[in-house]
């Protein structure tokens, strides 16, 4: 069951990112507010059904996971309009990594010398796809990794805040940030959606909520290893409708590339958890 909903979380999310890429022509921070606008209406029915406090007590942590989430998704959808699909999110596939390093400094978890080697895989392959595709500038690229950066952040903050916080409230708080930043941008730069953007900017904050719930109700099913491994069938997603909506090919060299990042963010995962499993069955045995 908890294969099945990270299957579906990983379909969700693609449909999300596919339907920003169609309404490119708007600014990403335009994008951002459409998609946490319909995201805050979802998360306020869920904490009403819920009978959970929407305001939370934990201000600073919560707003603080806002401002990173809300950067991390400027950013990604930044590089979502302005390079090829399947790159945008191989670059995203890095956040684990982010992940990983900030919680030594966060929640002074230890990162094991192999998985070290397994990011520096993860980022050559990066560098690869950047050095072969003439479509990726170093100005996105960079942005790319900001957002993957900021998703790590964001990530060890919600993990701060496991058992002090309804998980509803922690998306809230997400929403709410992006939401208020998205509005005040709109007085900076807008662009009226025409006909079927409006369609598309809804189903971005639709298909973004569907992944959310379908990602946690994986999680909560299986082992974080046992699910890992299917959120890179995103990245066929990508390439597939890549080139056949988007007309976006890929050289050998850059597919190359992405395989670097899945493979060095995977081994680092599987391997990280087979050792914390290791570690349980010794400190059991002893």
């Amino acid at each position: 069951m908890g294969v099945r909903m990270m299957f579906l979380s990983t379909l969700a999310f693609f449909f999300a990112n596919v339907f920003v890429k169609h309404v490119a022509h708007i600014p990403a921070m335009e994008t951002v507010f459409f998609r946490c606008i319909v995201a805050t209406a979802f998360c306020l029915i869920g904490l009403r059904r819920a009978k959970a406090d929407p305001i939370g007590s934990n201000h600073l942590f919560l707003f603080l996971r806002g401002a990173f989430g809300t950067t991390a998704l400027f950013c990604f959808f930044l590089t979502l309009q302005n390079m090829p699909l399947a790159s945008a999110q191989t670059i995203q596939y890095l956040s684990p990594i982010f992940t990983a390093t900030i919680a030594i400094f966060v929640l002074k978890e230890s990162v094991l010398p192999v998985q070290w080697i397994f990011y520096a895989v993860a980022f050559a392959g990066v560098l690869l796809i950047q050095q072969v595709d003439s479509r990726i500038s170093p100005f996105y690229l960079t942005l790319g990794i900001i957002s993957a950066f900021c998703s790590g952040m964001a990530y060890n903050l919600v993990r701060s805040l496991r058992g002090k916080e309804h998980p509803l409230t922690v998306v809230l708080h997400f929403q709410l940030v992006g939401a208020v930043v998205g509005f005040i941008s709109l007085f900076f730069e807008w662009k009226m959606p025409q006909g079927w953007d409006w369609l598309y900017l809804f189903l971005i904050g639709v298909f973004s909520q569907l992944g959310q719930i379908f990602l946690t109700n994986a999680l909560q099913r299986e082992r974080i290893a046992g699910v890992a491994i299917i959120n890179y069938t995103g990245l066929v997603y990508a390439l597939s409708i890549g080139w056949v909506v988007f007309g976006e090919t890929q050289g050998w060299m850059a597919l190359g590339g992405m395989l670097l990042v899945v493979a060095g963010v995977l081994m680092s995962v599987l391997y990280g958890r087979r050792r914390q499993q290791i570690e349980q069955i010794e400190s059991t045995a002893a």
